[in-house]
C-alpha cells in the first residue's frame, strides 16, 4: 500500500509538470488525438501524445517492450484516477489501443506484435475496421471479399462498407473469405492490410446529420503478405469474434457518462425554470432523474467489466449488454435534450441557430446510427437471449 502511495504522488507531480494547459480543458471530437501518419494536431496535443507515449502512459497495461508502461491494474487505476483528478485529456485514442492492439496481444504472432504494437502506443499509426459488407448486413458471416493466395501474398477483391474513418486511417484490419467452399462461418481469415496499398480506394458516405465518418471502401487486385494473417489461415471468425468483444466494451465506453449531467441539467435549468429551484417541469425531472440513475449503473458496470479485463479475462458475450444499454442511454439522452430545449431545438443553421442547438440537433440525428453500428440491436438482443441468458431458439 505504502509502494502504491508513492507511486500515486510521484505520478501526480509528473502529470501536473508534464501536462500542457490545453490538456485540462473539455475536448470536442476532432480535438481528440486518434494519431497516425495524416494527422495535423496543435502542438501542445502532439506535445501530450510524445511525453506520455515516452513514458508508456498510451498503454499503462501493455508490456514496456512494445511501448506500454507495464504497470500493474492497481498502477493503471491510480493513473486513471490522477488523470481523472486533473480533468486531464487522454494523450491518444482509437481503435489501435481499444481492438486491433489488445486482439494482438491475445492472438498476435511475435512478429505482428513487435511490428504493430510499438507504433500503435506512439500515435504513429490509425487504425480502421473492414467487416461489413453491401450484401451481408447483420450476417456478418456471409461476407464476400476474396483472398486469393499467390506465393507469399493474397490478392484481395470485394468492397466494405461502413468502414469508421477510413478516409484517414493508415491500417485495416480485414475478414477476407480464402475459401470459397467452406461453411460460411469457415473458410474466413483475418488479415492486416496497409492503406497505402495500390488498389485500395475510400469514398466517404455522409450521414443525416451532415457529418461523414463513416466510408466505403473499394478492394481492387490488393497484395497483402501472408505475415499479415492474424491466428490461423480459414479460422479467423474465431478471431473476429474475439475483437468485436473489445469494440462492443469500445462503444460501451463512449456513452459512459462524463460531462453530459451537468450540461443535460444546465440546459434544463436554462429552458425550464421555476422559482422554487426545481425544475419547471415534473414529467422532465422524472426523465433526468431516472436518466441519471440508470446511467451511474452502466457506468459501474462497465467499470466492474474493464477491472476483469485489467485481470486478464477476455470480453465475452456479456458485451452485447454492454454495447445495447449503452446505445439506448445516448439515445435517451439525445431525446430529453431535444425534448428540454422544444421548438428551439428544431432547424439546422442560420440566424438565430447557435452552434451548441446545430451540434444538439446533429447529435440527436446521429444518435439514430448508435443502433446500428459495432452490431444492430437486434443482433446484440440475440446474443444476449443465446449465450448470456441461455434461452431456446
Amino acid at each position: 500500500m505504502a509502494d502504491l502511495e508513492s507511486f500515486r504522488e510521484e505520478t501526480r507531480r509528473w502529470l501536473v509538470a508534464n501536462a500542457p494547459d490545453l490538456m485540462s480543458t473539455p475536448p470536442g471530437e476532432d480535438d481528440l488525438c486518434w494519431g497516425g501518419r495524416k494527422a495535423q494536431y496543435p502542438a501542445d496535443v502532439k506535445r501530450w501524445l510524445d511525453v506520455c507515449a515516452e513514458r508508456g502512459f498510451t498503454a499503462p497495461l501493455w508490456p514496456t517492450e512494445y511501448g506500454g508502461g507495464g504497470l500493474s491494474n492497481a498502477e493503471a487505476k491510480v493513473l486513471s484516477e490522477e488523470m481523472r483528478t486533473l480533468r486531464l485529456r487522454p494523450p491518444l485514442v482509437g481503435f489501435g489501443l481499444a481492438m486491433i492492439g489488445p486482439l494482438l496481444l491475445q492472438e498476435g504472432s511475435a512478429e505482428l506484435k513487435k511490428a504493430h504494437l510499438p507504433r500503435i502506443t506512439r500515435g504513429e499509426i490509425r487504425w480502421c475496421q473492414g467487416y461489413s459488407e453491401p450484401g451481408s448486413g447483420s450476417d456478418l458471416a456471409s461476407l464476400q471479399t476474396k483472398a486469393v493466395r499467390d506465393g507469399d501474398v493474397y490478392v484481395l477483391n470485394g468492397q466494405k462498407v461502413w468502414t469508421s474513418y477510413a478516409d484517414r486511417a493508415d491500417w485495416m484490419f480485414v475478414l477476407v473469405r480464402t475459401d470459397s467452399e467452406a461453411p460460411k462461418h469457415q473458410g474466413i481469415t483475418f488479415l492486416l492490410m496497409d492503406m497505402e496499398s495500390p488498389g485500395v480506394s475510400v469514398q466517404p458516405i455522409k450521414l443525416i446529420s451532415g457529418t461523414s465518418p463513416f466510408c466505403e471502401t473499394f478492394l481492387s487486385d490488393v497484395r497483402v503478405p501472408v505475415g499479415n494473417v492474424v491466428g490461423e489461415v480459414n479460422k479467423g471468425w474465431g478471431v473476429a469474434k474475439a475483437l468485436l468483444g473489445h469494440e462492443r466494451t469500445m462503444i460501451a465506453d463512449v456513452f459512459k457518462e462524463r460531462d453530459d449531467k451537468k450540461r443535460t441539467l444546465d440546459l434544463a435549468r436554462k429552458y425550464l425554470p421555476s422559482d422554487d429551484g426545481r425544475l419547471g417541469d415534473a414529467a422532465i425531472r422524472e426523465r433526468l432523474t431516472r436518466l441519471e440513475a440508470d446511467q451511474a449503473c452502466f457506468d459501474l458496470t462497465l467499470q466492474r467489466s474493464r477491472e476483469s479485463m485489467k485481470a486478464g479475462h477476455k470480453p465475452g458475450p456479456e458485451t452485447s449488454i454492454f454495447k445495447y444499454y449503452g446505445t439506448e442511454l445516448n439515445k435517451r439522452r439525445r431525446d430529453l435534450l431535444m425534448s428540454i430545449a422544444g421548438p428551439e431545438s428544431l432547424g439546422w443553421e442560420g440566424p438565430g441557430f447557435e452552434d451548441d442547438e446545430i451540434k444538439r440537433t446533429r447529435d440527436w440525428l446521429r444518435s439514430r446510427g448508435n443502433s446500428i453500428e459495432g452490431g444492430t440491436s437486434e443482433i446484440q438482443l440475440n446474443i444476449i437471449a443465446k449465450r448470456v441468458l441461455g434461452l431456446p431458439d
